[in-house]
């Protein structure tokens, strides 16, 4: 199944839906200054180092600050037998400039 980019209506139906893993792979320092509810950090740099330890399962929503870094951690993660493997379109950025709700 190929990398599946998603809007913000549909990254918030996933989100909605529950039982996604909700990958944000900025920086720590980038993170910590606002992230999507429920999502874990995990720098893009250890995703590509070892992505089949990193996101562990399939039905997963990676998220950067623009969406860049995010399709590449994509591919990391589809090239270690990950499938259902999304990427948020614009990113964090794209979130918050719609006003949706970030955790700090």
């Amino acid at each position: 199944m190929p990398i599946r980019p998603v809007s913000l209506s549909e990254a918030q139906e996933l989100l909605a839906r529950g039982g996604i893993d909700v990958v944000d792979v900025r920086e720590t320092r980038e993170w910590g200054g606002g992230h999507l509810p429920g999502s874990r950090n995990v720098p893009l740099g250890d995703v590509q180092r070892d992505a089949a330890s990193k996101v562990p399962r399939d039905d997963v929503l990676f998220v950067c600050a623009h969406g860049v870094r995010s399709l590449t951690a994509a591919v990391a993660a589809q090239r270690a037998g990950r499938e259902r493997v999304y990427s948020l379109e614009g990113g964090t950025a794209a979130w918050a400039a719609a006003g949706l709700p970030l955790e700090r």
